[in-house]
């Protein structure tokens, strides 16, 4: 015998939950599709640091966080560990300290008007600094860069040759060029050094993209021009280290104000 079921009635109420119901679905989809497909805007994050300094590896840890994970919505940080000089003469030479960094921070510190320099200090698109282990200021700082405008330019015909790159850098389609200097970086993707003297003797610290050369190619470098960067020294133990990948950073710095108007950046291993 086959049993025939009963139809149920469905109310008002019912036929209201199953359309919330309906609703809420297709609004978290549609979340989660933007969500998926939302660009990134690149940020430029640039920290001063030292292994001298023992206030510095919080510093250096939350930068390499920030590489890894990203954790800014909505941002692409392109991080540099800039190793100034002036920490040397504290019991330990940083072997990434390079006057150019320091040159560079002095800059940056007029710029702010700053009483003097410090480390670790964070500056995030030439626009604003602070303590570089503060996580609250940077990931807001971040937020608020992806606000402004950039750019958009790339790194192209890139040529590797042992100790050195050379490229060129375009502008992307129908952009045009700002009032800026062009400046480059290249820098080591990751390395870790045993500090035996200093506030940090003892102590194993770990960085990403180290600055190793920085050049400022002034306000011409669009015209077909070929740049070079190249590593410092020629040592075995600078030779080994190129075998690792290298970044290319490149920028463009509003002539008046320092502000990061556009950047771009490529991995490369040198043969």
């Amino acid at each position: 015998m086959k049993l025939m079921k009963t139809p149920r009635y469905v109310g008002p109420g019912m036929y209201l939950l199953a359309l919330s119901i309906v609703a809420i679905f297709h609004s978290s989809a549609h979340t989660t599709v933007r969500a998926a497909t939302q660009e990134t805007k690149p940020v430029l994050v640039e920290l001063f640091t030292s292994e001298g300094c023992s206030s510095c590896p919080p510093a250096d840890a939350l930068l390499a966080r920030l590489d890894a994970t990203q954790f800014v919505a909505g941002a692409r940080a392109i991080v540099l560990s800039e190793h100034v000089t002036y920490w040397d003469r504290q019991g330990w030479r940083d072997p990434f300290s390079l006057d150019g960094m320091t040159r560079r921070q002095n800059e940056y510190g007029r710029k702010f008007n700053l009483d003097d320099v410090y480390t670790p200090q964070v500056v995030v698109d030439g626009s604003a600094q602070f303590v570089g282990s503060d996580e609250r200021q940077l990931r807001a700082r971040i937020a608020k860069a992806t606000d402004a405008p950039k750019v958009g330019l790339q790194i192209v015909e890139i040529q590797a040759a042992p100790g050195s790159v050379q490229f060129k850098v375009q502008l992307a389609s129908g952009a045009t060029a700002p009032r800026s200097h062009l400046i480059a970086a290249l820098a080591e993707d990751a390395v870790q050094s045993s500090v035996s003297r200093g506030e940090n003797a003892g102590r194993t610290l770990k960085h990403v993209a180290i600055v190793r050369d920085m050049q400022d190619f002034g306000e011409k470098a669009l015209a077909g021009q070929t740049l070079t960067l190249k590593l410092p020294g020629s040592t075995a133990k600078e030779d080994a280290r190129s075998q690792h990948p290298l970044r290319i950073v490149v920028f463009f710095s509003e002539t008046q104000t320092g502000r990061v108007l556009g950047i771009d950046e490529h991995t490369v291993s040198l043969p």
